[in-house]
């Protein structure tokens, strides 16, 4: 039964995200807030797909502020790189460049706003990460980062990449860090899903201008909040 959940889920979601796509890239001369729509749609889209075919609900513990600042979110799946834009209203969020260079989709993605980070560009890519951030954040977009880098398996809890702390201080904002156990159900590898309850945990809200040890390790602990703990699949 897993197994044709998730073929049903990648036939549906994956086949039809060609229309969502397709609507972005279109409704781009009309404005920004146009493909804002046809990208949040897609996701609200993803979340029914991942309900209704896979049997995987969403809880959030705690209250997600509302205001534009910088959010930091565990990285297990796809699932909730796809699915932040249920939980805020256009949300800017960091992602590697080569997103952005796939057919279509990338064209959709930075159409959107997505923020493309080249790891191996150094300083620059710091910049030009800082530059998108402030822009987002003057148009009261929240920032959405995955500090760690890339998705972990469930239960690890790797050293968060330097772009965090460059972010934390160059911007001068609170931040939110956000547990994510979505590991559990939907591995970063394999294409199996189960069912079950994605949980988002919003912890303490770090706020701007402390020591940068300090508020590294805030973040790190409060997005690992979720590691190890067993839930009913």
């Amino acid at each position: 039964m897993t197994a044709l959940r998730s073929l049903a889920f990648m036939a549906v979601f994956y086949g039809l995200s060609v229309f969502w796509v397709l609507w972005a890239i279109a409704a781009a001369p009309f404005g920004a807030r146009h493909v804002q729509f046809a990208a949040t749609r897609w996701s609200r889209f993803h979340r029914a797909c991942a309900r209704v075919l896979l049997g995987q609900k969403v809880k959030v513990e705690g209250t997600l502020p509302s205001e534009p600042m910088l959010y930091v979110f565990k990285h297990e799946s796809m699932f909730e790189a796809i699915d932040l834009l249920c939980l805020f209203d256009a949300p800017m969020v960091a992602a590697k460049k080569e997103l952005t260079d796939l057919p279509l989709w990338g064209k959709a993605a930075r159409l959107y706003g997505l923020i493309p980070v080249e790891r191996t560009a150094g300083p620059a890519a710091m910049r030009a990460l800082r530059k998108a951030a402030l822009e987002g954040l003057a148009t009261g977009r929240p920032i959405c980062l995955f500090p760690e880098g890339t998705r972990v398996p469930h239960g690890q809890a790797p050293s968060l990449r330097a772009g965090f702390a460059g972010l934390y201080m160059l911007l001068k904002v609170p931040v939110v860090p956000v547990a994510v156990d979505s590991g559990r159900i939907s591995p970063r590898r394999g294409w199996l899903k189960r069912p079950g309850t994605i949980t988002y945990r919003v912890g303490e809200t770090i706020p701007a201008g402390l020591p940068r040890h300090e508020a590294e390790a805030r973040a790190h602990t409060a997005i690992n909040a979720l590691n190890g703990v067993t839930r009913p699949a």
